[in-house]
């Protein structure tokens, strides 16, 4: 299968080289003005941080969008402008697309805007509606797909992401879409270097980083639990000794008995795979995404 897929990518590579020679036509600028007017004047924030505020806006042409302010990306206009058109060549049904920017006096990322906001909010809010077994399994799908897209079909491949239950953002269907991808749309408390100067060893690094952190969003759907320091509670949990014994006890009450149990321990081996501290995976992405879609035994990957 993995095969299959390095295979596919060299074959496709070519055709996003020459797709990428010419401007990017799809990737709309906006003026200072119309952000500031679109934002009611910067008063509809929904998230703050160190690298600026979030808002919500509408546009008069009557677009609903997210707008990303970005401080901490390096003062140089040329190295922005790549990042906005490396942000904009992303299309991935479950990503959050960037629909324009802004280079003004401030800068500016504009992306879609998702219907049903983020998945921790749906596992912590009680005014939520749950979300059933189907739509979980779904949702746990979409993200390793948009990862296997970001790390087989980018190039070059994009590792900077961070997973957690509030970068999974849930549109009107309650399909995944995974937000904070790249330097420029990363909302944490620092901007990243590119991976272009990256070590073979650091790669390794980051994809091991990145099916840790899938392994605990799994198991995040799986408890309703929302883990805070990356998940260590739940992390401690799938890998103790009463685990086995534990296991239906720790499934999220919301559920109630609305899922297989056997398709359950499965999932949960996954979980338990992907957040086993030591080497690197010997299982990747793409393993896990076939699991995901095509239900084979766990023991495959």
């Amino acid at each position: 299968m993995l095969r299959l897929i390095r295979n596919i990518r060299v074959l496709l590579l070519p055709l996003l080289h020459r797709a990428r020679a010419g401007p990017l036509s799809f990737v709309r600028r906006f003026s200072y003005k119309d952000i500031k007017r679109a934002t009611d004047g910067f008063g509809r924030i929904v998230a703050s941080h160190s690298n600026g505020a979030v808002y919500k806006a509408k546009f008069q042409d009557g677009i609903v969008a997210v707008v990303k302010e970005v401080r901490a990306f390096p003062q140089v206009k040329d190295t922005f402008d790549r990042e906005v058109q490396r942000l904009g060549r992303l299309h991935h049904r479950n990503l959050v697309a960037l629909r324009g920017f802004s280079a003004g006096r401030k800068r500016f990322l504009v992306f879609e805007y998702t219907e049903n906001g983020s998945l921790k909010e749906h596992l912590n809010d009680p005014l939520k509606t749950p979300l059933n077994w189907k739509t979980r399994m779904q949702i746990a799908t979409g993200v390793a797909a948009a990862l296997e897209y970001l790390h087989f079909f980018c190039d070059p491949p994009i590792y900077h992401v961070t997973i957690n239950s509030s970068n999974v953002l849930l549109d009107e269907n309650f399909a995944a879409k995974l937000s904070d991808v790249g330097l420029l749309g990363s909302s944490g408390n620092h901007i990243a270097k590119p991976h272009a100067s990256c070590s073979r060893g650091c790669m390794d690094q980051e994809h091991k980083n990145i099916i840790f952190q899938l392994g605990v969003l799994i198991l995040e759907l799986i408890t309703g639990q929302s883990s805070e320091k990356e998940g260590a509670d739940l992390v401690q949990w799938v890998q103790g000794s009463i685990f086995e014994s534990s296991v239906h006890k720790m499934v999220d009450p919301d559920l109630g008995n609305d899922y297989g149990s056997r398709e359950l321990r499965s999932l949960l081996a996954v979980a338990k795979l992907c957040t086993k501290i030591g080497d690197k995976p010997t299982f990747s992405i793409s393993h896990i995404l076939h699991y995901l879609q095509r239900k084979v035994e766990p023991s495959i990957i």
